[in-house]
């Protein structure tokens, strides 16, 4: 662990030069970093006055200049500034109730509710502003495309007040945020086309036992965005398969509890068996908290809760508009569903190393939950 913790030291010295990291060290907030965060909700805050709100970014070593992430807190009654920028964001509401307004230069506005653990995408570019309708503070999580834009641009003014419409992304329909139900599957995925989910936590899934016993998976498409996600869930006494991807896949507890591991693809599919037990990172997680597996890390996510846990992940990957880093990071289309035998990047359980069971049925007994692995 000491010398993946350095590597990444190094790397983020490195950040530290790129616009997006200058840019979010000159707005004056917290800057919260690690592999993961126990709880984002518990964050401290500061107040924002780009946005008139409260908030802090938060910079996980995983995200590698791909994807940045802020949460902000709007008060009892209050509304943030309105907002429009060249980078794709989207929005999951923690807690607290609202309403968001959107609308194009000079056009009429639209307004939408939403509650706690809904979640949605102001369109690219669109003003955009959100508003407490409630008597209590409203908190929420957003993922953001905003270091690649950037660092591309280094340019604040054009970032901010381009007044370029993009139509065919947004021209003002009035069902655009309702909840979608275009539902279909496309090569190995199955994929949900919304642009608002009203709450994360109850949202039908599609079983996907590719990915693990039991596990169930869908991938949503939010507002013509290239920055998109997925929804997981997996039983009780179980847990996925490991895989690795690209940078930048944020991923947030919904329900239950546990552990997920992490370790370099470059040291094996067993790398306590290879003697590599001090390069593996165990991060704990529960309802509200987030971690981002650094690109070409495998990664294994593991339920030691009485319920089913459920993951939202935020990440590039849209099936709509896809992105060639992220086809080639997985080695090939579809490549985390594929077994790594097969040139895919996935781990099956009988090629697993076999410590990560026993320690899976031994953090069990302290939980007092059955295994369910087959």
């Amino acid at each position: 662990m000491a010398l993946a913790n350095e590597r990444l030291s190094r790397l983020n010295a490195a950040y530290e030069k790129t616009t997006y990291v200058q840019w979010i060290r000159r707005e004056g907030i917290p800057i919260h970093e690690g592999y993961g965060i126990e709880d984002v909700r518990q964050l401290e805050l500061a107040p924002w006055p780009r946005t008139e709100g409260k908030g802090a970014f938060i910079q996980l070593y995983g995200m590698q200049g791909l994807t940045g992430m802020y949460i902000a807190e709007i008060p009892p009654g209050g509304a943030l500034k309105a907002e429009r920028h060249m980078y794709e964001e989207v929005v999951c509401i923690l807690s607290g109730h609202g309403a968001t307004e959107v609308w194009q230069e000079g056009g009429r506005k639209q307004l939408f509710e939403w509650g706690p653990w809904s979640l949605f995408a102001p369109p690219l570019n669109s003003w955009h502003r959100l508003v407490n309708g409630g008597r209590e503070p409203v908190k929420f999580l957003a993922a953001t495309n905003a270091p690649m834009i950037m660092d591309v641009f280094h340019n604040e003014e054009f970032i901010f007040n381009c007044p370029f419409w993009f139509a065919d992304r947004y021209a003002g329909q009035q069902d655009f945020f309702t909840v979608g139900n275009k539902r279909y599957e496309r090569g190995m995925q199955h994929i949900w086309e919304t642009n608002f989910i009203p709450d994360v936590r109850s949202a039908a899934l599609d079983l996907r036992d590719v990915k693990g016993s039991g596990v169930m998976l869908t991938q949503f498409e939010l507002a013509g965005n290239e920055l998109i996600g997925h929804l997981a869930q997996w039983p009780v006494g179980r847990y996925h398969k490991a895989h690795y991807h690209g940078p930048g896949a944020v991923l947030l507890g919904l329900q239950s509890s546990g552990y997920v591991l992490l370790w370099d693809n470059e040291l094996g599919i067993r790398p306590y068996e290879s003697g590599k037990e001090n390069e593996v990172i165990e991060i704990q997680w529960r309802e509200g908290s987030i971690y981002c597996p650094p690109g070409g890390w495998f990664h294994q996510h593991l339920n030691t809760g009485a319920e089913p846990a459920r993951h939202l992940a935020l990440r590039f990957g849209s099936r709509i508009h896809p992105i060639g880093f992220k086809i080639a990071a997985q080695r090939r289309e579809d490549g985390v569903y594929i077994d790594v035998k097969k040139g895919g990047t996935l781990i099956n359980y009988e090629d697993e190393d076999p410590e990560v069971r026993r320690r899976y049925e031994k953090a069990l007994q302290k939980t007092g939950v059955v295994c369910q692995m087959p």
